[in-house]
């Protein structure tokens, strides 16, 4: 998938040192992730062996200045047959490159992939004052299906989540 200047493919392992330095520096200096220590190498290329797997997907944007300036992916939402049909989207951007397409480009394609996997609901859990993620989901469909308050301690501060869906038709 190309549109204008972002090309969007499958990551790939010569990819996991950008997407660890997205992700690390998200880890270090925001709170779009609650997690607390950086990831190692080792655990990124479990992390894409997971995404490898049937259902589930790893995507990279990248710009003609930058390749890899962002990142995303599709989880299984649970592990219970019941929840097979459902979906969870993450993204992140390099901060240099927020408010240039690169995260629309992405869900987009997130999104695409989920109708062909015939996936009936897709589900964000976005940091509660991340307002441009919201705005971005929103744009692209996601309601505010709820909101787990506190449910996160990261510098010093209780964190919330918003949880955004979207229910994907079928062709009958």
């Amino acid at each position: 998938m190309t549109g204008s200047d972002i090309t969007i493919r499958p990551a790939t392992e010569a990819d996991l040192p950008a997407i660890n330095a997205i992700y690390n520096r998200e880890i270090l200096a925001g709170v779009a992730t609650w997690d607390t220590e950086p990831w190692s190498d080792a655990q990124r290329l479990d992390w894409l062996e997971e995404h490898r797997r049937p259902g589930a997907l790893a995507i990279v944007a990248d710009l003609p200045e930058a390749p890899v300036a962002a990142f995303a992916y599709l989880s299984y939402y649970k592990t219970r047959l019941g929840y097979r049909f459902t979906r969870e989207d993450v993204l992140y951007v390099r901060p240099e490159f927020h408010r240039r397409g690169v995260g629309r480009a992405l869900l987009a394609a997130l999104l695409e992939e989920a109708r062909r996997l015939d996936v009936h609901t897709v589900l964000a859990r976005i940091e509660a004052t991340n307002e441009a993620s919201i705005a971005l989901h929103r744009a692209l469909g996601f309601e505010i299906a709820g909101e787990e308050r506190e449910a996160g301690h990261k510098f010093g501060a209780w964190r919330s989540l918003t949880v955004m869906q979207i229910l994907l038709p079928r062709d009958e």
